[in-house]
């Protein structure tokens, strides 16, 4: 004779704890992820050197951060410096990058059409022009297919 299949008492592993979007993590924040450093990033700014204020507004992002306060303030950082060049400097600027800091300029791309400020739509279009010639048409399909964002 067949055992009653309806009854959950068999189950003996709570599946729904290994949800990923039930996670919950106790730990704090670590201090790698808290993003670039806004005062380095416009201290560059001010003195003119564009190129070296996005290696630097590039080089720490909170990918891995849950707190939406830190990402805001990353993305902040980073359309400082994209609004800050010059049109003819987009170009040598997004071609020192290497793929992955391509992907991750695509990314801040993105974030800034989500909530666009006075004039920015304009200037992300040049800088998506510029990363989609460096990057390919790969560099969208991982940014619109990555789980992390900034």
């Amino acid at each position: 004779m067949a055992k009653n299949t309806l009854s959950s008492r068999f189950r003996k592993v709570d599946i729904d704890e290994f949800d990923e979007n039930k996670f919950v993590d106790d730990h704090d924040e670590p201090a790698d992820q808290q993003g670039p450093d806004a005062v380095e990033v416009e201290n560059l700014i001010r003195q003119g050197d564009m190129m070296a204020a996005l290696h630097i507004a590039l080089r720490n992002p909170p990918i891995n951060s849950r707190n939406p306060a830190i990402k805001e303030r990353a993305q902040a950082v980073v359309l400082r410096v994209l609004t800050s060049f010059k049109s003819s400097d987009i170009e040598p600027a997004v071609k020192s990058l290497n793929k992955n800091g391509v992907d991750l300029l695509m990314k801040y791309i993105y974030k800034g059409f989500e909530r666009p400020t006075e004039n920015s739509s304009a200037i992300l279009l040049q800088w998506h022009e510029k990363a989609f010639a460096v990057g390919g048409l790969g560099s969208i399909v991982r940014v619109m297919t990555a789980r992390k964002t900034v």
